[in-house]
């Protein structure tokens, strides 16, 4: 890729945990960085461009997620090296229980799948020029729950990653004849504000006996929007200290 253009990432989720990470770590490799939240941007953030490189959307509303289309394409020159979809929710019900498909309600599903799900969708098909002008890559970020019942993630949440996942796979194939890549990665126990209370057991019987660290799976996914993983499409890369083992 040519040296005299600044490489860019747009990115949802941005605001704390893996989001925040990766923010910094693109930052730091030269990237402008584009953030997508729900919230206004916040002036103690510490990487370049600030407010103006800021896009608050709604995600959990189609119809703002697909105005804020232009709004986003308006801040490009046309090309655009990376989509992170990284923006993720877990409702939790009474005093943090996990939300099982019995008792979540349908208003709660669709709050749920129109976030970690039709987002990343919406996003990739309205910026697929730009994608395509660049030879970019597409990250989505799933989930160890996407597998497998998790004791904490909800039933909402879990399906919705799986879903993804299942997506990212639909995506390669369909974006790939484009020149652009696109990819899943699926975080584990990683330390950050939303883990939930007993994470220390499943941490205990992980073969890496630690938490991963939001550094660590920000570097999994600028591996995937480098140069380095020029050749890696439709897979899932779990991030997840061998908890599947």
């Amino acid at each position: 890729m040519s040296q005299d253009r600044q490489r860019s990432i747009v990115l949802t989720g941005a605001s704390r945990g893996i989001g925040h990470a990766t923010v910094k770590r693109f930052s730091a490799e030269g990237w402008r960085v584009l953030t997508c939240s729900r919230h206004p941007f916040d002036p103690r953030c510490p990487w370049p461009g600030g407010e103006e490189n800021h896009i608050q959307i709604d995600l959990a509303d189609p119809t703002r997620t697909i105005e804020a289309i232009e709004r986003i394409r308006a801040k490009l020159d046309g090309r655009l090296d990376a989509l992170v979809n990284n923006a993720g929710i877990s409702p939790k019900g009474e005093g943090g229980a996990r939300l099982n498909s019995i008792d979540t309600d349908l208003r709660t599903w669709g709050q749920v799948f129109h976030v970690n799900f039709f987002a990343p969708v919406v996003l990739a098909r309205g910026l697929k020029e730009e994608l395509a002008a660049a030879g970019g890559s597409v990250v989505n970020v799933t989930s160890i729950a996407g597998s497998r019942v998790h004791p904490f993630a909800g039933a909402a949440y879990a399906t919705s990653k799986a879903a993804l996942k299942a997506l990212t796979r639909e995506m390669a194939n369909d974006f790939g004849p484009m020149g652009v890549r696109v990819n899943a990665i699926a975080p584990g126990e990683v330390e950050t504000s939303i883990l939930s209370p007993g994470t220390d057991r499943i941490v205990a019987e992980l073969p890496l006996r630690r938490l991963g660290q939001p550094e660590e799976v920000a570097s999994t996914i600028y591996f995937l929007c480098s140069d380095q993983g020029s050749y890696v499409s439709g897979t899932e890369i779990e991030v997840n200290g061998g908890q599947h083992v």
